[in-house]
């Protein structure tokens, strides 16, 4: 068993280019990571630094009317308002992510282009992707264990609990649904999609030294960190922050989502599955892989391909 590990990244816990420019032509080469072939990592999206904070002030609204509607809905079902339901807290929780994405979408539509690609749907091939989650997965947890060393980390999740993950095998796969596929989508869509892409035009540019990426994963980071101030303990805000800024950094030299969105969904298994429910290493790897197939699912669709050859 690992002890301690860091908490799920999972935020809910409802209370937290002009149109008429062209597009830059994509690129559907692997990135340049060491020994993964050409590629670029240093263009950017296409929408304003402004949208990011915009964003966030919509999703915020959108997302506490949701959850009133899902309050209201759940108390006319019997549901205590106080005291909701398990079932009740997950659509709720669900309503909460999704508004966020529909934040960013509308936000990016308004300013004349919301592509997938833009905001990271984009194939790597499987060895960048290894590549990329190992290495961010080794600086996360080796400087998360050094951080837990310092200040000795304990407590657990408030979100299981809340989605009744050990009352019933339905609120179960229920909890297991969201906290590792729904979540990962949603949070690495908004985060480091959209909010990252749009904090990536700061224009902190020296020389040939571009500084608005590494500006705009520390940003990121930190409001990745903050969103799960109500589903987290405080001293699990620190990791959490960091492991926001990796992410940043791997959507940034892949310039893919699909790599975030594994580490996410696996670290958000591993802590539910260690951390709260006490499995065995065969069952975390399961839903580990479980997770990854939903992500898969949901997301590869929207992933452009290649033009056949004529």
């Amino acid at each position: 068993m690992i002890p301690n590990l860091p908490p799920m990244a999972s935020s809910s816990s409802h209370p937290t280019a002009s149109p008429h420019d062209e597009p830059p032509p994509s690129d559907s080469r692997d990135p340049a990571l060491p020994g993964a072939g050409g590629g670029r990592f240093d263009e950017h999206p296409p929408w304003p630094v402004w949208t990011a904070p915009a964003a966030i002030a919509l999703g915020l609204v959108l997302g506490s009317l949701g959850t009133i509607i899902v309050d209201i809905v759940a108390s006319a079902g019997g549901s205590s308002v106080s005291h909701p339901s398990p079932a009740a807290n997950i659509v709720a929780d669900i309503v909460f992510d999704l508004c966020f994405v529909v934040a960013a979408l509308w936000l990016a539509w308004w300013r004349g282009r919301a592509r997938p690609e833009d905001f990271g749907f984009r194939l790597v091939s499987i060895r960048t992707g290894v590549i990329a989650v190992v290495a961010a997965a080794v600086a996360y947890y080796g400087v998360t264990a050094i951080y837990s060393a310092l200040v000795h980390l304990h407590g657990k999740d408030k979100l299981p609990s809340e989605l009744g993950a050990t009352h019933s095998t339905a609120a179960l796969v229920a909890a297991s649904l969201f906290v590792c596929a729904v979540a990962p989508i949603c949070e690495e869509f908004f985060f480091r999609g959209f909010v990252f892409g749009a904090l990536r035009n700061i224009p902190l540019r020296v020389g040939r030294f571009d500084g608005g990426p590494w500006v705009a994963a520390v940003l990121t980071g930190i409001l990745f960190g903050l969103a799960h101030t109500g589903s987290a303990s405080s001293q699990y805000l620190v990791p959490l922050g960091f492991l926001g800024f990796v992410l940043c950094l791997v959507r940034w030299r892949t310039r893919s989502l699909y790599p975030c969105m594994a580490l996410h969904s696996a670290n958000n298994a591993l802590a539910l599955g260690v951390n709260q429910l006490s499995w065995s290493a065969l069952a975390i790897v399961g839903l580990v892989i479980a997770s990854w197939l939903v992500i898969a699912a949901v997301t590869l669709p929207l992933a452009p391909r290649e033009p056949r050859p004529a």
